[in-house]
C-alpha cells in the first residue's frame, strides 16, 4: 500500500496528469488543476513562517485556498466559523502530533464544540474509501454547499483532489442557487443534510440526469423524506460519520437492499464497528482521529467511543438509533426522541418536527413535540396513538415557524428544551 498523500500532493498529481481539467468553480470563476495549483502555491509562499496552525474564518473560497496552501507548507489548518465559540488562537503543536493536517470543530449540537486533530493519513484514507464507494472519477463534479469549517465540506476538497474531479463551491446552502446550478452544471455528486434535501423537494426540484450520488449525512433521515426524495428520483446514499472519523465512515448503498430509518449501511473498508453493553457505537479504523486538542480521545486499543446508540444486523450493517444523552424516561420506559420524531414526521401537515422532554412529577420526562406545519394538534396526537406506545405520546404540542438547527442541519437539543420550557401549556 502506498503511503498517504497530502491534499497538496493530490493537487500536484492532478495538475500533472490532467492540467486542463476543472478543479474549482466558485462565483462564476473557474480554475483548472494547473491554475488551482498556481493559485495555492502563490498563497503558500505568502504564509507567515511559523510552526503554529493557521486559524482562519472566511468565505468558502478563502477556506478552500488556505486548505491547499497550508498543506503545501505542511502546516495544520484550522478553519472556523466566525460565530464559533471556540477560542481563535494559535498554538504550538506537540511533537507527538507533528502530522496534524487539519483541526476541525465538532458541530456542538450536543454541547460545547471540541477541536478534532486529523492527519493526512486519516483524511487520505477517508477520501480513498469514499471515492471507491461513490465512484468519483476524473471529470466528475461535486457540488459542495456544506460549510468548510465543518468536516463534511473539507472532506469534499480531499475527495475531489484525489480523484482529479471538480468542486462546484458554494458559500453555504441556498436552495435557489443549488437548484440553478443543478440545471446548468453537469453535477455528478452532491452532499446534503436532510433539511437541505427537504427544502429542495419543497421547491419541486428534481435531480438532473448527470447526478449519480446524493450523499446524506449530518442528521437523521426520516422515512417520509426518504420516500419523497426517492419518488422524485434522487439517488440517495444515507451515511454516518463525524469530525472524529474524517466524515463518512459508514454508508448505505442502494444496491444493498431495502432501507429503513436509521440504516447507514456497512462501515468503510478497514473499519470495525461494535456496539457496547451500554448500546453506544464504538469505531476503530484508519479514518479515526489522532485525538482532541485537549489531549483526550481514543482508548488504549484505538477505539473511539461515540455518543450514539446503534444496532448491527446480521449483514454487518449499522443502524443509528440516536444520541445516548437524548434518551428520555417517560412513565418508566426509555423513549428516544428520534423514535418519536420519525413517527410524527409521517403525519400529513408536518413539515418539520422535534421532540424533547420536560421534568414532570408523574411522567419523569414529559414528552413535548415542537412542530412546523399546518397539522392540527388533535390530528398529530391521533397519528401518534396509532403508532406509538402510551409512554411515547406527546403530552404537549407546540407550533413554531422553524426549529433550531445548526449549519449542518442537526437539531440543537439544548435550545429545544429551552423553547419547550418557555411555552405556557
Amino acid at each position: 500500500m502506498s503511503p498517504p498523500a497530502s491534499l497538496a500532493e493530490h493537487i500536484q498529481l492532478a495538475a500533472r496528469k490532467a492540467p486542463a481539467s476543472l478543479a474549482l468553480c466558485y462565483s462564476e470563476q473557474t480554475w483548472t488543476y494547473a491554475g488551482w495549483l498556481a493559485e495555492i502555491e502563490l498563497l503558500a509562499s505568502a504564509l507567515p513562517a511559523a510552526n503554529a496552525p493557521i486559524v482562519l474564518s472566511g468565505n468558502s473560497f478563502e477556506l478552500a485556498r488556505h486548505a491547499g496552501a497550508c498543506s503545501f507548507r505542511n502546516r495544520a489548518f484550522f478553519p472556523v466559523d466566525h460565530t464559533a465559540s471556540l477560542q481563535k488562537t494559535t498554538f504550538e503543536i506537540d511533537q507527538t502530533l507533528h502530522d496534524v493536517a487539519l483541526i476541525i470543530s465538532t458541530s456542538g449540537s450536543e454541547g460545547n464544540p471540541r477541536a478534532v486533530l486529523l492527519g493526512k493519513s486519516q483524511l487520505d484514507a477517508a477520501a480513498a474509501a469514499s471515492n471507491s464507494l461513490l465512484s468519483l472519477a476524473p471529470g466528475d463534479l461535486w457540488l459542495n454547499c456544506l460549510p468548510l469549517y465543518h468536516i463534511g465540506g473539507q472532506c469534499i476538497l480531499w475527495r475531489c483532489a484525489r480523484a482529479a474531479a471538480g468542486v462546484l463551491l458554494h458559500d453555504g446552502f441556498d436552495a435557489a442557487r443549488v437548484a440553478s446550478d443543478l440545471t446548468k452544471q453537469p453535477v455528478s455528486h452532491i452532499s446534503l443534510v436532510p433539511a437541505m434535501l427537504a427544502r429542495l423537494l419543497d421547491l419541486g426540484i428534481r435531480p438532473p440526469p448527470s447526478l449519480r450520488v446524493t450523499l446524506i449525512g449530518g442528521a437523521a433521515l426520516s422515512r417520509p423524506l426518504y420516500e419523497k426524495a426517492m419518488a422524485a428520483g434522487w439517488p440517495l446514499y444515507p451515511s454516518y460519520g463525524m469530525s472524529e472519523t474524517a466524515a463518512q465512515c459508514a454508508t448505505f448503498d442502494p444496491a444493498d437492499g431495502p432501507w429503513h430509518e436509521g440504516l447507514v449501511g456497512k462501515p468503510m473498508p478497514g473499519h470495525e464497528i461494535r456496539i457496547g453493553d451500554d448500546g453506544r457505537i464504538r469505531i476503530r479504523g484508519p479514518q479515526v482521529m489522532l485525538g482532541y486538542l485537549d489531549g483526550s480521545g481514543l482508548d488504549g486499543d484505538g477505539w473511539l467511543l461515540t455518543g450514539d446508540l446503534g444496532e448491527i444486523d446480521t449483514c454487518g450493517r449499522l443502524t443509528v438509533l440516536g444520541r445516548a444523552d437524548d434518551m428520555l424516561i417517560s412513565g418508566g420506559r426509555n423513549v428516544h426522541p428520534q423514535e418519536v420524531e420519525s413517527c410524527l414526521a409521517a403525519c400529513p401537515g408536518v413539515e418539520d418536527i422535534a421532540v424533547t422532554g420536560l421534568p414532570d412529577p408523574v411522567w419523569g420526562d414529559l414528552i413535548v413535540a415542537l412542530v412546523v406545519g399546518p397539522v392540527a394538534p388533535e390530528n398529530l396526537l391521533a397519528h401518534a396513538r396509532n403508532h406509538l406506545p402510551s409512554a411515547a405520546l406527546p403530552r404537549r404540542i407546540h407550533h413554531f415557524a422553524q426549529l433550531p438547527r445548526n449549519a449542518t442541519g442537526k437539531l440543537e437539543r439544548a435550545v429545544l428544551r429551552r423553547l419547550a420550557a418557555e411555552v405556557r401549556p
